[in-house]
């Protein structure tokens, strides 16, 4: 099998679902909104959301934010994040976050929760450093406290031998 998961039927190549969106983020694009409700709604998104996505169900009223966002997307103020489906029709799940790389080791700063145990791939890493790059924590307390462990032990070997 060509797939990414056969166990659950996906085949890795996704398109676009028919379903409607509900993710969207800001662009650059700068536009003289005309409608109240547009300008209204689109000046909260840029207070509450700067750059990063954000869904509709995070605004009160619903209804008024489906009114603005008509011509927002219209001027390209926000761009849509599709739903995606693959070849058999299945939806697609993606996980994205971002990672602050710093000197005392990498920072995941949001993201919701993901356990790669549920999910299977017929690929895999083979790269040693990329292993063991992956294997680092993205949390500064737990980083820290592996390389004092390893730089103890090292001293420890050191000392003995």
């Amino acid at each position: 099998s060509s797939g990414i998961n056969a166990e659950y039927g996906g085949t890795g190549k996704t398109k676009e679902h028919s379903a409607h969106t509900t993710v969207y983020r800001r662009t650059e694009e700068i536009y003289q909104l005309k409608m109240k409700a547009s300008r209204a709604f689109y000046s909260d998104v840029c207070n509450r959301f700067t750059l990063m996505p954000f869904t509709l169900r995070a605004f009160e009223e619903e209804t008024k934010a489906k009114m603005g966002l008509k011509e927002c997307v219209t001027h390209e103020l926000l761009q849509a994040y599709p739903v995606q489906q693959d070849a058999t029709g299945q939806p697609v799940a993606q996980f994205k976050f971002t990672v602050l790389i710093v000197p005392n080791g990498n920072i995941r700063i949001n993201g919701g929760l993901f356990d790669p145990t549920l999910c299977k791939s017929e690929h895999s890493v083979e790269d040693k450093d990329i292993i063991e790059l992956l294997a680092q924590s993205a949390n500064r307390k737990t980083a820290g406290k592996k390389k004092r462990k390893k730089a103890k032990t090292a001293a420890e070997e050191a000392n003995t031998n």
